[in-house]
């Protein structure tokens, strides 16, 4: 059996959506991306302590580091592991957003070998748990160092890695490539993680059966869909896998809707509900109009009122309160 892991994944992978998709079958999941240098110089700022929790009913957690300068990365990674909070730290080297990667950090360090394995073996020198690392084939299709990149990890001692089979210069467009992810699995012999392109349960044990990975990462085929996990749980032990129904997308709605408001003032879990619940109903009769309307609903009473209600009309008569 391989491992099925949740990326992590800005504004969207925080601990509530984290307990959701654990509940549904995730085998391991990770922070949403931490800066190495934001931690040193305000470890007690509110936006930085609020990606660092670690949810009660989460079994199992990483914490994602992103920086360019490796002994500050070193040095928040050994004030981290004194927390005694994480399973492991994970480096991003594959973030390809425009404030990241340009500035060195990131997909960015893929430009900078010797910069990145720097940071590798200085960080698991300061580390107490395992370190992983997170990267794409290369920064653009001209510069193609993955596999340099994965024996240069293996080199510096550490523990997995993970890859996104697309190169910075390509973001989230065209096909992951799978067939370079195979490469790198047969080039290490440390644990390889698959990532890219994971929309349903048949495309995670293709893509796995294909490249020999140890574990593959879902990303935004998870977003509005933690039950990805629960299909690739049946399908690993023959089961047969059943769609979602209404009453189990409304019920998960209306849960995550109320552990957000359980852990965040109104005004802000209900605006970050919006896009949870976009992704929810997508492809549903009637979203666009749904979606419309909840965008503008300013608390969650009414919020809820809305979700009722789409659901009454989609032919789901059964009320969840």
């Amino acid at each position: 059996m391989f491992e099925i892991r949740l990326a992590p994944m800005c504004g969207i992978t925080d601990h509530v959506f984290r307990t959701l998709c654990y509940e549904q079958g995730c085998d391991l999941a990770y922070t949403e991306m931490i800066s190495a240098m934001g931690y040193l110089c305000a470890p007690e700022q509110r936006a930085t302590k609020e990606l660092m929790v670690r949810g009660e009913k989460e079994p199992r957690l990483i914490i994602q580091l992103f920086g360019r300068d490796p002994d500050t990365v070193a040095e928040a990674t050994k004030r981290i592991c004194a927390l005694g909070i994480y399973d492991g730290i994970d480096l991003n080297m594959g973030c390809p957003a425009k404030k990241i990667a340009p500035s060195g950090e990131g997909a960015g360090l893929m430009r900078t070998p010797d910069t990145a394995f720097s940071m590798m073996k200085k960080t698991v020198e300061a580390s107490d748990v395992p370190v992983s690392v997170k990267m794409r084939l290369g920064y653009d299709r001209d510069h193609i160092n993955v596999l340099e990149f994965a024996r240069m990890a293996e080199d510096a001692g550490i523990a997995s890695i993970t890859v996104h089979g697309r190169t910075r210069e390509q973001q989230y467009s065209g096909e992951a490539d799978w067939d370079m992810i195979a490469s790198v699995k047969s080039s290490v012999r440390i644990p390889v993680c698959g990532n890219g392109d994971i929309y349903t349960a048949e495309d995670a044990l293709n893509r796995q059966a294909r490249s020999y990975t140890d574990s593959v990462m879902i990303g935004r085929g998870a977003m509005g869909n933690p039950w990805i996990f629960r299909k690739i749980k049946d399908l690993q032990h023959g089961r047969e896998t059943k769609p979602v129904t209404d009453a189990e997308r409304k019920e998960m709605i209306l849960r995550h809707y109320r552990m957000m408001l359980g852990e965040k003032p109104e005004r802000i879990a209900v605006r970050e509900m919006r896009k949870h619940i976009a992704w929810y109903i997508k492809g549903m009769k009637g979203a666009a109009q749904f979606r419309a309307e909840i965008n503008k609903c300013p608390d969650a009473e009414r919020s809820f009122r809305l979700i009722n209600h789409f659901f009454q009309e989609s032919g789901n008569r059964e009320e969840v309160s």
